[in-house]
């Protein structure tokens, strides 16, 4: 009962002040995410320890952008996650299981079960590392009935969509979730959307996506894979090469940030970021295709060129290939510099509400601020 009022309350909490960012968004030329980090500021400085205002403003923000969605009354499926005990798994078993969907659980010691747990399943969805991906689907075809929809959520499309249409002759479709560690909604959150076959058999998923919030990019797996190796494999070895650097210079990290804009410590952060992950599902990302190899150690070749030229003291040759590279980007440096003022604004309202949190001794009480295991994050 108790814990029941407190989530009672709560939920009133969260409906009233996503009320007033509502009316203040209409009202007053202060963009939202401006309002938000207000919020968050205001609850820090009445002693609001950040776990809880953390979760009111994400609850705010969710209040707000799923206000004017319609109400959708969904069939209960049965879904079996395969590899459900990960990050994803137990993410995407929280967002079906609160829409009222039956969620199994199929992990590695459980393939004894494997008649039984995929019995009947409207939807297996694959959640296991890259480099296993294609073996589970292989292993469980033998247990999919024609009817049952099987996708999968890993960061390579190609032949991982082709090995379910090989294996499965029932309806298929590759998803690649952009998000991972810490993200606790498809609020504003991407989902690649790979079609395979008889897509309109996933309809209900990618229906309960969007009514979260979330985007659905829909392209070709040889798209997806294009694409990835600039948002994941290039980024991922950058900054991976970064850090690297950063630890054989020696570079006291902590000293650093004294110093630091926010730039530099937004570098950090995606530095922190990248490494509070996998080791190897980091480096399958790098390492999962011969194209990804080529275009990293075309990068390395890139990097090793201005380098050169630094040596060199090669200031005019420095200069043109910066202004090359301003031309290149064109119209998407306004946009640019608009979203990383926000990300700037943002971090400095939040970084402020911590201190002003700790001020009131929040977590300067015991003198240690709890640590989190690493998860993975595709």
């Amino acid at each position: 009962m108790f814990q029941e009022n407190l989530q009672e309350i709560d939920q009133q909490l969260i409906n009233l002040l996503g009320k007033r960012i509502a009316v203040l968004k209409k009202s007053e030329p202060i963009s939202l995410e401006a309002q938000i980090a207000n919020f968050a500021f205001s609850l820090a400085q009445a002693g609001v320890t950040e776990s809880i205002w953390k979760n009111i403003v994400m609850g705010c923000v969710a209040a707000v952008t799923t206000a004017s969605l319609p109400s959708v009354q969904i069939k209960p499926r049965r879904v079996t996650l395969i590899g459900g005990g990960g990050m994803m798994g137990r993410f995407f078993e929280q967002k079906l299981t609160a829409a009222n969907h039956y969620v199994n659980i199929l992990d590695q010691d459980d393939w004894d079960r494997a008649e039984f747990l995929l019995d009947g399943a409207d939807l297996v969805l694959v959640c296991v590392p890259i480099e296993y991906t294609i073996e589970v689907i292989r292993k469980l075809a033998n247990y999919l009935a024609p009817t049952t929809a099987l996708a999968d959520i890993a960061s390579i499309k190609a032949p991982i969509l082709q090995a379910m249409l090989e294996y499965h002759n029932g309806p298929v479709m590759g998803l690649h979730p952009m998000f991972g560690q810490g993200i606790q909604s498809f609020l504003s959150q991407k989902v690649v959307v790979c079609p395979g076959r008889e897509e309109n058999a996933f309809q209900w998923l990618l229906d309960l996506i969007e009514n979260e919030g979330g985007k659905l990019i829909v392209c070709t797996p040889e798209e997806h894979d294009q694409m990835m190796m600039a948002v994941q494999a290039i980024r991922s070895f950058k900054t991976f090469g970064f850090c690297v650097f950063l630890a054989e210079e020696e570079i006291n990290i902590r000293r650093s940030l004294d110093f630091s804009s926010p730039i530099f410590r937004l570098e950090i952060d995606i530095v922190s970021r990248l490494f509070s992950q996998s080791a190897p599902l980091i480096v399958d990302i790098m390492l999962a295709t011969p194209e990804r190899h080529e275009a990293i150690y075309r990068l390395a070749n890139t990097y090793n060129r201005l380098a050169q030229l630094i040596l060199q003291n090669d200031r005019d040759t420095l200069i043109r290939e910066f202004k090359a590279a301003y031309s290149f980007l064109g119209e998407e440096m306004n946009g640019a510099v608009e979203e990383s003022s926000h990300v700037i604004n943002a971090l400095s309202i939040f970084l402020t509400a911590r201190e002003v949190e700790q001020k009131h001794g929040s977590y300067v009480a015991t003198g240690v601020k709890s640590a989190r295991k690493p998860e993975r994050v595709l």
